[in-house]
């Protein structure tokens, strides 16, 4: 009896045994997540380059978390887990870098953009220069200036302007660049401010005027890797690729100037 019970014993060890190095192969196969937040005017460009960066690097899955700069600033401030941070402004960014957050050495201006005014592509409105909008009969939509670079980008050429009294009891404000332009595709308003290149991918709006760079803080989106980040080696990765000829090429085909 003995005999029959050792045997059993020593099967099912060997069993046990060789269900083990199953086990660590199917977690030597799970992807590292990394969570990139970003600014919404950002996204066309950066899916495309989701694509190429995980076919180089089938060890990581990218996901975006996608909103205003002030806000993902915020975010990141009050500990949301994210291990690298694109934003539409130097402003927001630079918070980061001062209270810590952002990696000292992992850091770079890398692309910039262009400030447009834009109206639904049937429209027929008389507006065509930023300096028009003051005399606007409807609504204009741009970002909220406190949170959303680009409204505040808007804010800086009206001022400028002399116009920002009038324009303001015309606004409707967006949460990010992308609703704004949402906002205009519809006709819910009848003209908007946003950047050249949330204006290119659509088909739903025109350009009727373009912000003159001296009306207006530089537009630069600088990159950084959060300094909380669990996966410094595969951020890097990140970081690294977005500086590539092949990123770069993607940058440039959504409308960005890069650096």
């Amino acid at each position: 009896m003995k005999y029959i019970f050792l045997a059993f014993f020593t099967t099912t060890c060997l069993l046990l045994t060789g269900c083990q190095p199953k086990m660590e192969s199917a977690d030597s196969n799970k992807k590292t997540e990394i969570v990139i937040s970003a600014a919404a005017s950002l996204q066309d460009a950066l899916k495309e380059i989701e694509s190429d960066f995980e076919d180089r690097h089938p060890d990581v899955t990218l996901t975006y978390n996608y909103g205003s700069s002030g806000a993902l600033t915020q975010q990141i401030v009050q500990g949301a887990k994210v291990d690298l941070f694109f934003s539409a402004a130097e402003e927001p960014f630079d918070q980061l870098i001062q209270s810590g957050d952002i990696h000292q050495e992992y850091r770079k201006d890398a692309i910039q953009n262009e400030l447009v005014l834009i109206v639904p592509k049937s429209s027929s409105s008389p507006i065509h220069t930023f300096n028009d909008v003051q005399s606007l009969k409807g609504k204009i939509a741009l970002g909220t200036p406190e949170s959303v670079p680009a409204g505040t980008y808007g804010k800086e050429v009206f001022t400028k302007l002399n116009i920002w009294d009038q324009v303001k009891k015309k606004a409707v404000y967006g949460k990010d660049v992308r609703q704004v332009l949402s906002y205009v595709e519809t006709g819910n308003v009848e003209a908007g401010i946003v950047y050249q290149t949330d204006a290119l991918v659509s088909n739903q709006v025109k350009i009727v005027d373009e912000a003159n760079e001296d009306m207006h803080s530089p537009i630069v989106y600088p990159v950084g890797i959060v300094k909380e980040t669990e996966h410094l080696e595969e951020a890097r990765a990140f970081y690294e690729y977005l500086q590539t000829d092949k990123a770069t090429s993607i940058f440039k085909k959504f409308g960005f100037t890069v650096r």
